[in-house]
């Protein structure tokens, strides 16, 4: 399976669920966390349940992000999302994740709801790494269950974590004229070698600035030089760029 590009759309926009399953991205993925505002989440669930059941997914993984483990949203993102679909989603995005035991215990979950409606294939966990903390676990959150296919990076959240100075979600600015390097080196080496040891796919996050193609050209081909299979877009427009930057020539 292709994971160039994960496109995000909020999981309470029926709109953009329709247009971003029409679009090329390689995988399509409805947000229940920072896309959906609280007062939202409930319908939100619901739209993302009509998705899954009723939209053509054109032979993607049926995919959302839940809330994270800090929120009183995650359990029932799970719950009423997979009850709702008949446990029919394929991949779930984990959003925050701080070690290997929150992991494990959403995998036993999932368990247990496939059992009730007979799910033989394991619902995959694309694992998102956006803490100091979640990186220096990171090498045991990718080994810690056979659920989980991806680990991604989320440079907004980890540089507040990080006490890195403010910058656009994937962004350069002033602060990184200052640095002699690659601000992200660190934290982007350190999860694409523990992705590729455990033998699953490293994803870079988004680029904020949609409209500045040559800058996510530019982003794209950094990620893929430190091993990165794909990319988060936030924007149909940046699909090409994307595709084409972590397609093999």
């Amino acid at each position: 399976m292709r994971t160039r590009s994960v496109l995000s759309v909020p999981g309470g926009n029926a709109r953009m669920i329709e247009k971003a399953l029409a679009s090329s991205a390689d995988i399509v993925m409805l947000d229940l966390e920072d896309a959906t505002a609280p007062a939202e989440k409930s319908n939100a669930r619901r739209m993302v349940i009509d998705a899954v059941l009723h939209q053509d997914w054109h032979g993607r993984p049926k995919t959302f992000r839940c809330n994270g483990f800090d929120t009183q949203w995650m359990y029932r993102d799970l719950v009423e999302v997979l009850q709702g679909t008949e446990c029919a989603v394929d991949r779930i995005v984990v959003p925050k994740a701080s070690d290997a035991a929150e992991v494990r215990g959403i995998s036993i979950l999932l368990r247990q709801i496939e059992m009730e409606f007979g799910r033989e294939t394991p619902i995959q966990l694309d694992v998102q790494i956006e803490s100091a903390l979640g990186l220096i676990y990171c090498e045991a959150i990718a080994i810690v269950d056979p659920r989980v296919v991806a680990l991604t990076f989320g440079p907004g959240d980890f540089a507040a974590s990080a006490g890195y100075p403010p910058a656009g979600i994937g962004l350069a600015d002033g602060w990184d004229a200052a640095y002699p390097g690659h601000r992200w080196h660190y934290p982007m080496s350190r999860i694409s070698i523990a992705a590729h040891a455990a033998g699953i796919r490293a994803i870079d996050g988004p680029y904020a600035a949609f409209r500045d193609l040559e800058g996510l050209r530019t982003s794209a081909l950094t990620a893929r030089a430190l091993g990165f299979d794909g990319k988060w877009c936030i924007h149909p427009d940046q699909l090409a760029v994307v595709n084409d930057a972590f397609t093999p020539d």
